[in-house]
């Protein structure tokens, strides 16, 4: 059983827009602040690391590719973090030091091939990555910077605080995406996210209500004149305010716990209170009473068994 109570917080922040070392420092800071707030789990937005390039074209036209658009790949590309690196140790160390789960939203460079994802990392509070979770299906423009996942990232976690699992932007709007997690019973649904619109967050009410779970959904506060110099340019026709956030925490009954958070950085924090979780599932549980295995049939290709993460383990 999970723990009676359980506090997180969901950064909304700026990173260092291509810059893969200051990147990491504003991570490094955020856990800091994350742990002083009490926090046992913490939730960074989507592509944090080490940045998610919006108004960016990458000069990118239908069957043509061009060396200004790859000059701005190759900056992207070089910023982009991998698992096995030294920049990765450090937060590893920054987590460990503060004893708290940490789920981190990158742009994550597979150093055989050098294809990019879209992931979210699973930190455990020693510092060990977990896992990851890879975007299955960027979207629009994305899928020219960043390769698909399958099943096999569909991954969930059963720690001390509940079970943990997620899934990135609009990944939130594949139904059987979000299925594959509530049949492996997701209590704390994560759901970094670069939308910035007013409608995200009937989205992220209907999928508590929906799986009845807690959900964290984070997203970056980025002006257009946090970009680098070097991309002003291209930027020149848009808003000053490029990302204004909407950060939110949201109980089983839809119920706002904080936020949302607009314009500005900031860390949410709430107190999960797991017995409301229980009572949610009276009169809903889509893969308990509710659902209808008679009917419907329903399989996940390579999705991994949840893995238990407990102390001691």
């Amino acid at each position: 059983m999970p723990l009676p109570t359980v506090n997180v917080g969901v950064v909304q922040a700026t990173p260092a827009l291509f810059d893969l070392a200051k990147s990491v420092d504003r991570v490094v800071d955020w856990i800091q602040k994350g742990a002083e707030q009490g926090c046992q789990l913490l939730l960074f937005p989507e592509s944090f690391i080490p940045c998610y390039p919006r108004g960016l074209r990458f000069d990118a036209v239908v069957g043509r590719r061009t060396e200004a658009g790859r000059a701005v790949w190759l900056d992207y590309w070089t910023n982009s973090i991998e698992t096995e690196s030294t920049e990765i140790d450090r937060i590893r160390e920054a987590v460990r030091q503060a004893g708290i789960m940490v789920a981190l939203g990158v742009t994550e460079r597979e150093p055989i091939g050098g294809s990019l994802y879209c992931t979210l990392l699973y930190f455990g509070p020693d510092g060990r990555l977990l896992g990851k979770h890879r975007k299955l299906k960027p979207t629009g423009l994305e899928r020219y910077l960043w390769a698909e996942s399958d099943g096999r990232t569909l991954v969930s976690f059963d720690t001390e605080l509940g079970r943990i699992g997620g899934l990135i932007c609009w990944e939130n709007y594949i139904p059987l995406a979000r299925t594959a997690l509530y049949q492996k019973g997701v209590q704390i649904y994560l759901a970094p996210t670069a939308d910035a619109r007013p409608s995200w967050q009937s989205t992220m009410q209907h999928i508590a209500l929906e799986g009845r779970c807690f959900v964290l959904a984070a997203n970056q506060f980025v002006r257009k004149s946090d970009y680098p110099d070097r991309y002003q340019a291209e930027l020149a026709d848009e808003p000053e305010i490029m990302s204004p956030g909407g950060s939110v925490i949201v109980s089983p009954m839809g119920e706002v716990l904080a936020g949302p958070l607009w314009n500005t950085e900031g860390l949410l924090t709430a107190e999960l209170d797991f017995s409301v979780l229980a009572k949610s599932k009276l009169d809903f549980d889509v893969v308990g009473h509710y659902a209808r295995p008679d009917v419907f049939q329903f399989h996940v290709v390579n999705q991994p068994d949840t893995q238990r993460v407990r102390e001691g383990e």
